[in-house]
């Protein structure tokens, strides 16, 4: 579990008023990364464009038919697996989106201090590996089991606690087979990238990344419910620190414009010609699937419905929608957001949480439409 250096009941810290940005969290941006907006044009993100979180240090693997996965705890038939013994288990190829539980954090106020995510914490990709469920019943789950804990091979601190990276399912949700949760060691066919967990990781489709454990190396099945620090301490969802708190899991609905026109190299304004300009972008939910994505183009006071393109069967991966807009000269103000099938919805005013974890505020896209004669 790791060793304790501090009070790992010290919440995390929040923005005083008017704080901007400190060295801390630009060394998290410069080390993290998030999608270009203009990449969400590819059904699948290509490695180098796909979001970034790495906790700690990115483990150095110089030979992945070395790497040993380990699957033991409460199990009659303890496993050791290199790489070609998971190969020899049947593979599942599932296209998933994953978003930063974070994603968005940085627009809140008070801003929750950390890494400052506005809304580009997000990519998808296909993932090629074993079923967990199948490497679960290979060693057979003893009765009394209650959860699955994943461990990574990253080692750090955070809030005084000294850790592997380390999450856990409840065999419920590890087993169910809905969605399929993988152990993966290929991305869009092709091996792992370092910074997205080589030789192994976990992928469990619809949850926020947190839970996808990278350089996986060792799968335990324990009787009791699992208390480590990414499970019980950092990713809650609380309003104050003596909160316990609710359990960050499933992605909530989001919907995102892909920029229309050209931008402005500072602000990111998008420059646009009057006339008909196509709109269109991604829509994803891990709770239930997205039925309707709506854009407003005066701020929110109006929404029109957008066509929004079938799944094709790829329930776990966004959705392409599109729309046309009749741009005016002038200012606007472009909104975009997405329903899901439960009836959960975007909202126009964030919810705060201490973490900044879940939020889903509506995609705000400010557009200059140039007079046709006037320079660019």
């Amino acid at each position: 579990m790791g060793h304790r250096l501090g009070d790992v009941s010290a919440p995390a810290r929040l923005a005083a008023p008017d704080e901007g940005i400190g060295p801390d969290e630009l060394a998290l941006a410069t080390r993290n990364h998030g999608l270009p907006l203009e990449a969400l044009r590819h059904d699948l993100t290509p490695p180098g464009l796909h979001y970034v979180l790495t906790h700690y240090d990115i483990p150095y693997i110089p030979d992945a038919t070395a790497w040993q996965l380990t699957l033991g705890g409460l199990v009659r038939r303890p496993l050791r697996l290199d790489l070609a013994g998971l190969r020899a288990f049947p593979q599942v190829t599932t296209r998933v989106t994953l978003e930063c539980a974070g994603n968005g954090r940085a627009l809140l106020t008070p801003r929750p201090v950390s890494q400052p995510w506005l809304v580009e914490a997000v990519g998808t990709a296909e993932w090629t590996g074993v079923p967990l469920r199948l490497l679960l019943a290979e060693a057979g789950i003893e009765p009394g089991a209650v959860d699955v804990v994943f461990t990574g091979a990253d080692h750090g601190v955070e809030r005084g606690v000294e850790q592997d990276y380390q999450r856990s399912l409840s065999v419920e949700d590890a087993t169910g087979g809905e969605p399929e949760v993988l152990v993966a060691y290929a991305m869009n066919g092709a091996p792992l990238p370092p910074q997205h967990g080589h030789p192994l990781r976990l992928v469990v489709p619809g949850w926020y990344g947190m839970a996808h454990v990278k350089w996986l190396r060792d799968v335990s099945v324990v009787d009791e419910p699992f208390t480590g620090f990414q499970q019980t301490v950092a990713y809650r969802l609380r309003e104050r620190p003596e909160d316990p708190g609710e359990p960050v899991t499933r992605i909530a609905p989001r919907a995102l414009l892909l920029p229309p026109g050209f931008p402005d190299f500072m602000s990111r304004t998008r420059v646009v010609r009057p006339g008909e300009v196509p709109l269109e972008g991604r829509a994803w939910s891990g709770r239930a699937p997205v039925t309707r994505v709506e854009v407003s183009a005066d701020a929110g006071h109006t929404w029109h419905e957008t066509v929004l393109e079938p799944d094709d069967g790829h329930r776990w991966a966004w959705r392409r929608w599109r729309l046309a807009w009749t741009a005016t000269p002038g200012e606007h103000l472009l909104s975009v957001r997405a329903t899901d099938a439960e009836g959960h919805s975007q909202p126009l005013d964030q919810s705060w949480n201490r973490g900044g974890f879940a939020g889903n505020l509506v995609q705000r896209v400010p557009v200059l439409c140039l007079d046709v004669d006037a320079p660019a």
